[in-house]
Formats: structure tokens, sequence, C-alpha cells
């Protein structure tokens, strides 16, 4: 045996332990707001509640749903349908919860900022994050679904869930591995491909918020001739909207900006399958470890799925689950790209020679 004393590892502080568990569950949360959110939004639930925070001045959904149809008996078509109350207030209620968990992981931060590696000011940008995103929430429901604050709300659901998986990887010390197995130089095309990913999003809430999901029907771009038909000036005017109505439920552009929109949409989403493909064929290609090869693996696979849940889109006239599952695969696919170029910018730690 040999005479050297045993050194263990330095216990983890108490505080980090919770703070890896609420994050772990804090991001689980998170995706379950984002599939709710898409839920709302593609049962055309979003003006369910026409006021905010409560539903038609509660806060309980089963009284308001009691308020609406008692209304509504009186006189038949004061309000909408009570029971898209429903999607919109369980969206809220755990939309509240996730900005309470947020302000508790933020709140340990900094009670603890004087620990060694404590992240700081990763919770911080979460918190103010969060708050933008209830005020986002509320302009939704308050400007009747307008454009550009919907994609805006679903871009910040989007950004939320991102940076709570990079404060995870932070919290974990994600990646940890000896070996020199990197992959760096693909970063230029990493950020590439994460470009055209945020995009790609953008373009996918822009479509659904003005409702351009099935105005196109056929495969691969749209109907015939719909060159004739893209009007770049009028799809994306973002305010300033020429509008009489009271909200913008089912949108207001006429068929050629709608067009124009899913077109670049359908673009968009061959140039992610092109570019992220591309990235995760010269991952597996070039990996040398589990670590680069088992994202390089994944991204491939969410990339497929997601083009693939985008044609059922178009073959099946946008059904509800696909669309849902289509909105969530787009989270996952953001978030392993994220952690990627996280991984090929960490410095990877090289095993000492054996003496």
């Amino acid at each position: 045996m040999s005479d050297t004393p045993h050194r263990s590892m330095p216990a983890m502080p108490r505080a980090l332990i919770w703070q890896r568990r609420l994050v772990i569950i804090t991001i689980l949360l998170a995706a379950g707001v984002i599939m709710l959110g898409a839920w709302t939004r593609l049962s055309d639930a979003g003006l369910g509640c026409p006021d905010w925070p409560g539903c038609y001045g509660h806060m309980d959904v089963r009284k308001a749903m009691d308020y609406v149809n008692s209304k509504n008996e009186i006189q038949p078509g004061t309000y909408r349908e009570a029971h898209k109350a429903v999607p919109e207030m369980v969206h809220r209620y755990f939309a509240s919860l996730l900005g309470l968990m947020i302000l508790i992981i933020a709140a340990l931060a900094w009670r603890n900022r004087k620990q060694s590696g404590q992240p700081l000011v990763l919770p911080s940008v979460l918190l103010a994050l969060v708050i933008f995103q209830g005020i986002l929430g509320k302009w939704t429901v308050t400007m009747g679904l307008h454009p550009t604050i919907v994609m805006l709300h679903l871009l910040g659901g989007f950004s939320t869930i991102t940076l709570l998986c990079w404060l995870a990887a932070k919290l974990f010390r994600w990646p940890h591995f000896r070996n020199d197995c990197d992959v760096r130089s693909l970063k230029p095309l990493g950020i590439t491909a994460l470009v055209i990913v945020i995009l790609q999003i953008a373009l996918g809430g822009w479509t659904t918020a003005n409702y351009a999901a099935v105005v196109c029907t056929e495969l691969p771009i749209c109907e015939d001739g719909w060159t004739t038909h893209i009007n770049f000036a009028d799809a994306f005017t973002f305010f300033g909207h020429d509008h009489d109505g009271e909200d913008f439920e089912f949108g207001v552009l006429e068929n050629d900006a709608r067009t124009t929109i899913h077109v670049m949409h359908r673009f968009g989403a061959i140039a992610t399958l092109l570019v992220v493909g591309l990235l995760a064929f010269r991952v597996v290609r070039r990996a040398r470890c589990a670590l680069y090869r088992n994202l390089g693996l994944t991204l491939g696979a969410v990339v497929l799925a997601q083009f693939a849940l985008g044609v059922s889109n178009v073959l099946f006239r946008v059904p509800l689950n696909v669309a849902v599952a289509h909105n969530f695969g787009a989270v996952v696919l953001l978030v392993t790209l994220v952690l990627f170029l996280r991984a090929i910018s960490i410095q990877p730690e090289r095993r000492q020679p054996d003496v």
C-alpha cells in the first residue's frame, strides 16, 4: 500500500446542492410552460382571458368559466367560449410558479455570492428576463395578440429555458472531461447553425402569430404560382399595422403577406436542416470521445425529427399535438446547440503523463 495519505474531495456546499436541484426542477417547469404556451396559442385560446392577471376579474379559472357561461346564457356570444379560459389560466399559473422558482434561485445566488464557483450574473439575468416575460405576457393579452409581442414572448420563453440549461451546466461544472477530444475547429459552423436556428425559431413564431401556418398546403414550398404572391413589405411589418379591429386574433394580413411568411419559414427549415445536419455529421466524424459524438448524434436526430414534424404539419393541416411537439423540438434543438458551443469553448484538461 502507498504511504501517501488519501486526499478526499472537499465537501460540496449545501447551498450549491440545493441550487442544482432547484435548477433541474425549474428547467422541467420551463419546458412545461413552453408546451402550455404553445397549446394556448395553437388552440386559439390566447384571448380566452381578455384581462390580466386574472380572467374576467377572477383568479380562479372555474369562477371565470361560470361567469362567462352565465353571461353567454343571458346574451349568447357576449364573450368567447368559456373553455378557452382553461389553457390561458393554466399557462399563467405555471408561468407564475416559474417566475417564483427563478426568484428563489437568484436569491440563493446572491445569498451565497461569496462562495467559490457561485454563478451570480446568470441568475440575475434570468430574474430580469422572467420579469420581462411577465410584462410581455400581459401585453400579449392587453394588446390583443399583437404579432410582434407574441413572437417576442415566444423568444423570451426559449431564451429562459436556454439560460436555465446554461446555468445548470455551470452549477454541475459540465462538461468535465480530461482527455483532449475537442472539435473546436467547428465552432464557426456551430455559431452559424445557432444563428440560423434562432432566426428560424423567430420565423416560426412570426408564422404562428400571423396565422400563416396553413396558407401553403402543398410541398415542397407552396402551391403553384407562389412566386407571384411575395410581399415582403407587408409580411415583415412589425409595428404600425393598418388594422381597425379590436385585436389581432386569426390574423390581419392579406394572403400575399401570409404566403411570404410561410414560404420564408420553409426556406428557413431547409437551411436549418442542411447547416445543422452538416454540423452534426462533422462532429460525429471528427469526435474522439463520447461527449461530442453524443452531442452530434443528438443534433442530427433532433433536426431530422423537427423537419419531419414540419412536414407533418403541412400534410395533416397543423394538428395540435404535432404543432406542440414541433414547438418543443425547436427548444431541444436550440438548447443542444448552445450546450455544444459551451462544450467546445471550454479548454479540456489533459492527462498528466505517468511517471
